[in-house]
């Protein structure tokens, strides 16, 4: 029983994890703030708003938090 459910869990959230993975901010549109200090200054940020939760919802809103910050 633990099988099947660990498996159809795997089935599920994996493919999402990668579609949300792929489409995570990477890039500042201002260049000036386009380099890997400021990136990971404001993603702790954004994970310290918005804790981790077991649905996986905290991406999205790690993702809106990056958009805010001028992240695309």
């Amino acid at each position: 029983m633990k099988n099947h459910l660990h498996r159809l869990m795997t089935l599920f959230f994996l493919p999402t994890l990668i579609i949300s993975c792929a489409s995570f901010p990477s890039e500042n549109q201002d260049p000036a703030k386009n380099n890997k200090v400021t990136y990971n200054k404001d993603l702790k940020e954004c994970k310290e708003d918005y804790q981790e939760t077991p649905s996986g919802t905290h991406i999205r809103q790690w993702i809106g938090c990056m958009n805010l910050k001028g992240w695309k």
